[in-house]
């Protein structure tokens, strides 16, 4: 349940559904598992899993939603050697070039035939909202399945007003700074990664792994001109993380001194283990956040 990758956004307006009517405007879309005939399903399922008995879960003020997806897996070689098989039994056959419309058609109809016998793939996008911040916290590695998870909840609530957070200032040119100077603020700490961009190549690309970011090598792409768009940085000896020049914040790692607090915390039940967790890391998004966006420069006015 532990959140890996957060992407972020500001609600417009206070967000007031109730959590019996949240969970009325949910259940209907609630996930169903693909059809035969389908290619994939979408929808919201229990939060807490076998555990849970509703489609959304609220602790503290927080709450937090589960999106289901679940897909036909239709490699596409396969799909590729089916087409160029019945394409050259036609062209044998009829002495002729099975070309454009025709093939497409081929190909529509061995995807037909292969979907009902294909396997599928699920995955879930955790999110949850921040009422009182007017937050969307969502644990999405892109901001694609960020963005289909924000469409879907639209969809299911008729309205959902966000927006990706914005800086005042250019993430990457903050970032930049702090590398050229050496320095971060207060509370913060460079980690062992970053990659720097030639803003004037699109191919320039150099990626920094496992040494110190103070170095004359780094030293000497600032100087040419390159820019951070990623950089490794740890928060109060608590959080890990990577945040890029999108304001996405990746590979976030708990550190040991909050996962022995998560252990010492005595829970009876599955329901307790997860209200417990979902209680300590909001905790800790609330300190860590805020003092990201302050140390960037502060957010920048919603419109």
């Amino acid at each position: 349940m532990w959140f890996k990758n957060l992407s972020i956004y500001r609600l417009s307006n206070p967000f007031t559904h109730t959590a019996s009517e949240l969970d009325e405007k949910l259940a209907e879309k609630v996930f169903h598992s693909v059809g035969k005939h389908d290619l994939s399903s979408m929808g919201w399922t229990e939060p807490l899993g076998r555990n849970g008995k509703t489609l959304s879960h609220t602790t503290n003020g927080y709450t937090m939603l589960c999106l289901r997806h679940e897909q036909k897996i239709l490699p596409a070689p396969a799909i590729k050697e089916l087409v160029d098989a019945r394409a050259e039994e036609l062209e044998e056959n009829e002495a002729r070039k099975v070309r454009g419309k025709e093939r497409l058609e081929l190909k529509e109809q061995v995807i037909s035939e292969m979907v009902p016998r294909a396997f599928s793939r699920s995955s879930r996008t955790f999110a949850y909202i921040d009422c009182k911040r007017g937050w969307l916290i969502v644990d999405a590695a892109s901001a694609k399945k960020a963005e289909e998870f924000i469409s879907f909840l639209r969809e299911s609530l008729g309205s959902f007003p966000a927006t990706p957070i914005s800086m005042v200032s250019a993430p990457s040119s903050t970032m930049t700074s702090w590398l050229a100077k050496g320095v971060v603020p207060s509370q913060f700490e460079f980690d062992n990664e970053c990659e720097l961009r030639d803003e004037k190549d699109e191919g320039g690309i150099v990626k920094i792994r496992k040494q110190s970011l103070i170095s004359d090598e780094i030293d000497i792409h600032l100087k040419a001109g390159k820019a951070v768009t990623r950089l490794a940085l740890t928060f109060d000896e608590r959080i890990s993380f990577v945040l890029d020049e999108n304001m996405g914040i990746k590979r976030v790692r708990f550190l040991d001194v909050i996962q022995e607090e998560a252990m010492d915390v005595v829970a009876e039940s599955a329901v307790e283990r997860f209200d417990s967790d979902f209680a300590i890391m909001t905790l800790e998004y609330n300190r860590f956040l805020p003092a990201l966006y302050e140390a960037l420069g502060g957010l920048a006015e919603q419109k």
